[in-house]
């Protein structure tokens, strides 16, 4: 792994990146050179989804990376809509073909899905494929707490890790305490806060933080993330943010800079809550 980014090992015992690169809306050739761009910058940890599209670019991105296969630790997510055991395993087939890899280092369950309750189901599936070797570790994506109990309680395995939308507007100091809980890394997707516009990035306050410690707002709020514990997943397209979203390991937010970025967090609700009709389809 790269030596300026900290690594955190998973309850099974696999280690981590503390930050990853997030690849959403990355397609396509184009979307391949910036994949294989952030490669090279220092990324070990990316991640994908089935519903991204873009297992192709990410699996092409990391054949031509010049960083050994086993150095990284590529992810991707099982869609709500397949969550049926056998259409589960086909799924996690398929999305290994897209990439032309021979192993995912994590997949994920992308939601539960609870209008359709079949997420235990797919967590079997998950099993199996880590039986089978399709995955080395096997985590959950925007899970809440009782959906946590209930994979644990029926099958006695506990995800590596629940990626949750995490950021200033929005802690989720409950969900990480339930993380925590059964030694569950938790994982923040939209760590900068999704479509807020101005706001956290452009506040004085958080400004007057980075410039105390000579980095820019984002490296900040990207730093409160690793320092709550959290692994966040940025998705940057050019090397600059690549870089930039990189440099955070070399500075420490003080107890005082911590509750000031969190002052930020409101009683915010999941996206499947403020939009259910989008979110279906995942």
């Amino acid at each position: 792994m790269q030596t300026n980014v900290p690594t955190k090992k998973l309850n099974d015992g696999l280690d981590i990146p503390a930050i990853g690169l997030g690849t959403y809306s990355l397609n396509g050739y184009k979307g391949t050179e910036s994949i294989k761009q952030g490669i090279e910058a220092g990324y070990r940890l990316i991640d994908s989804a089935f519903n991204y599209e873009n297992e192709g670019a990410v699996g092409k991105a990391v054949r031509e990376s010049s960083v050994p296969r086993d150095q990284l630790r590529v992810c991707s997510k099982l869609p709500g809509r397949h969550h049926a055991y056998d259409k589960a395993l086909v799924t996690i087939e398929e999305s290994l073909l897209r990439t032309g890899l021979d192993y995912f280092d994590l997949y994920i369950i992308h939601w539960p899905n609870p209008k359709v309750d079949k997420y235990v189901e797919a967590w079997q599936a998950m099993i199996e494929a880590q039986k089978r070797g399709y995955v080395r570790s096997i985590g959950v994506s925007n899970f809440l707490p009782e959906h946590l109990e209930r994979i644990i309680a029926e099958t006695g395995v506990a995800p590596v890790l629940n990626q949750v939308e995490l950021h200033p507007y929005f802690e989720q100091t409950e969900q990480r305490a339930a993380n925590d809980k059964h030694n569950i890394i938790t994982e923040s997707w939209s760590p900068l806060g999704r479509g807020r516009g101005e706001g956290v990035l452009e506040d004085a306050g958080v400004q007057e933080i980075a410039d105390a410690h000579g980095k820019t707002p984002t490296q900040v709020i990207l730093r409160w993330h690793t320092q709550l514990g959290a692994v966040p997943i940025p998705k940057a397209g050019s090397l600059e943010h690549q870089q930039e979203n990189l440099n955070i390991f070399d500075f420490e937010l003080t107890e005082e800079q911590m509750s000031t970025i969190s002052a930020f967090s409101k009683d915010n609700k999941r996206l499947w809550d403020q939009d259910p009709a989008e979110y279906e389809e995942f």
